[in-house]
């Protein structure tokens, strides 16, 4: 079914997915989930023991769009097929989330140095009770980086926000010597696996 209005509701307070949704001409409301309050957030992203991370970036998107459809449900909101996702960043096996403080964000980068790391992000499209999801991954190699490169990185804001501490849209594209995968995903929304979702549900995209 096709909605009547072509909008979807966006579950996401990431800039860059708004961003990327606009650029294939999504329009978007945002249903914006709790991070924290006095009963913690909505959905809590700490990874369980043992947990793979490509299980545990598909477990955060589907928690987020089913908790984002109650909440669409209990507030009585129009009916839309509704957008969530979660990217992860991984190395030898450990899931790397957001940098804690300058010393996590400089071990880091520190472990990418001169490596391929991997990039997981994972998109879920609630609609009408169905969530449909694939999880994107992208291989990363870092170039060799020096100290200097590292701690001058550090001292900027982009590490602190972001998991793995950088972001490929900002001063960090200048380490990243190759890519195999989605350069959109890495970012945070796999443009052509979103597009997908989105016509399952019931979206016109080109």
């Amino acid at each position: 079914m096709k909605p009547v209005d072509h909008k979807i509701y966006l579950a996401s307070k990431s800039p860059r997915r708004r961003e990327l949704l606009r650029q294939i001409g999504v329009d978007y409301e945002l249903l914006l989930l709790r991070e924290a309050a006095p009963r913690g957030p909505d959905v809590t992203e700490a990874v369980l023991a043992g947990e793979p991370a490509a299980v545990y970036v598909a477990r955060v998107a589907r928690e987020k769009a089913e908790f984002a459809a109650k909440v669409m449900r209990m507030r009585h909101l129009p009916q839309r097929p509704l957008l969530t996702a979660d990217t992860t960043v991984t190395i030898d096996g450990e899931i790397l989330g957001k940098p804690a403080d300058t010393a996590e964000a400089v071990h880091m980068l520190e472990r990418y140095s001169g490596r391929e790391h991997q990039v997981l992000t994972s998109v879920a499209v609630w609609h009408e009770g169905v969530v449909h999801q694939v999880t994107q991954v992208s291989n990363v190699r870092f170039c060799t980086l020096t100290p200097e490169a590292i701690r001058a990185y550090c001292a900027s804001n982009e590490p602190y926000d972001k998991a793995g501490a950088y972001g490929i849209q900002g001063l960090a594209a200048v380490f990243i010597e190759h890519i195999e995968g989605s350069h959109s995903g890495i970012m945070g929304l796999p443009l052509f696996e979103t597009a997908q979702l989105l016509r399952t549900a019931g979206l016109v995209l080109p």
